[in-house]
């Protein structure tokens, strides 16, 4: 994998009359903005990110709001983007920010990547377009730019490989104009050098790229090894509405899928409903109204749920302070919930 020369001059030239600058977090390029938008880009395109972030922009505008709000609320603004670590990793990080360094962001990669949830390509990103500093982003779409250009033979993932792309990446960064040449970077990859359909003809690097002079340019990055098929898990979930119209929520283990948000009562699948419920809430169950089972696949297996309704006499088995909560179901869908859960309540309200 041989550098080439000329390859920033050309990709800053594309940038300067087709790179996107109009997105909401291009308007004002502080550390904590830019932060915020690398974070929800993470597994998440732009389409969908930009209204969550004008919402979460609005909530906590800066790194001090953030820091102070309490967890449940972040958990609520994030409630349908997924991955929920990313929220809570950011939320440590806006608190130790403010409690540590004095809310200001460190000014180096290494002492960004300190921060939870941060990693070598995300602080890069952060301080090259916040700050211009000559920080080098290895993300997916680079990845597959550089992956293409070069025609790496081996998949990216492989550590020798990864590294060997890092190498190119710092060689390629420029001195000067280090946020526009991440951003440009950034924008080819998720504009033109698509996963599938890349628009070739219309790219500043086409003239050298070794992908396209194969037959199929969309060989590369190299996939990664196949692994078995996904696992797949089954579960009830159960919506315990009692003679208020109250709905029972549960508040999850902070570790663990859907840490730390509100979800529903969960259940084996052989398990059976009533005798759960009125043992464990010491209740009387009335009704079990069967919901439209459905599958949920999450990045490492398929998880299928079976969702009921079950309306319940006097409740007598959930304490204050419980794991377990009565909401109405207004309150219940202003909280942070795991998008699955969200659809079950939509279907009984």
């Amino acid at each position: 994998m041989q550098p080439v020369e000329n390859f920033a001059p050309r990709v800053l030239a594309w940038f300067d009359e087709h790179g996107r600058k109009s997105l909401p977090w291009q308007d004002d390029k502080t550390p904590y903005r830019v932060w915020i938008s690398e974070i929800m880009l993470q597994q998440t395109q732009v389409t969908t990110v930009i209204p969550y972030y004008h919402k979460f922009m609005a909530s906590f505008p800066s790194v001090e709001a953030l820091a102070a709000a309490d967890q449940d609320e972040v958990l609520a603004h994030w409630s349908g983007l997924g991955y929920y670590a990313r929220a809570r990793n950011m939320h440590k990080a806006a608190q130790r920010l403010v409690d540590e360094f004095d809310s200001e962001f460190p000014q180096t990669v290494e002492g960004v990547c300190e921060l939870s949830g941060i990693g070598r390509s995300t602080a890069a990103a952060i301080l090259s377009i916040s700050r211009g500093v000559q920080a080098a982003i290895l993300d997916g779409n680079v990845k597959r730019v550089l992956a293409r250009f070069h025609a790496v033979p081996t998949w990216p993932g492989d550590k020798k490989t990864e590294q060997a792309m890092w190498d190119l990446a710092e060689y390629y960064m420029p001195s000067e104009r280090c946020g526009d040449y991440t951003q440009a970077m950034m924008d080819l990859g998720a504009t033109l050098c698509t996963r599938s359909k890349p628009q070739c003809l219309l790219c500043p690097l086409q003239a050298d790229c070794q992908a396209r002079r194969t037959q199929d340019p969309t060989q590369f990055p190299i996939r990664k090894p196949k692994k078995a098929a996904k696992p797949e898990k089954s579960i009830q979930l159960l919506v315990l509405v009692n003679l208020q119209g109250q709905l029972l929520l549960e508040k999850r283990p902070s570790t663990g899928i859907w840490g730390g948000l509100w979800s529903l009562p969960e259940l084996a699948l052989d398990e059976s409903i009533v005798l759960h419920t009125e043992q464990r809430f010491a209740t009387q169950v009335k009704r079990v109204i069967p919901l439209s089972p459905f599958r949920h696949t999450f990045s490492h297996y398929h998880l299928d749920i079976v969702p009921s309704q079950i309306q319940v006499a006097a409740v007598n088995g959930v304490m204050e302070g419980d794991k377990y909560q009565w909401f109405s179901p207004q309150d219940a869908m202003a909280l942070g919930l795991p998008a699955p859960v969200r659809s079950i309540l939509e279907q009984i309200n």
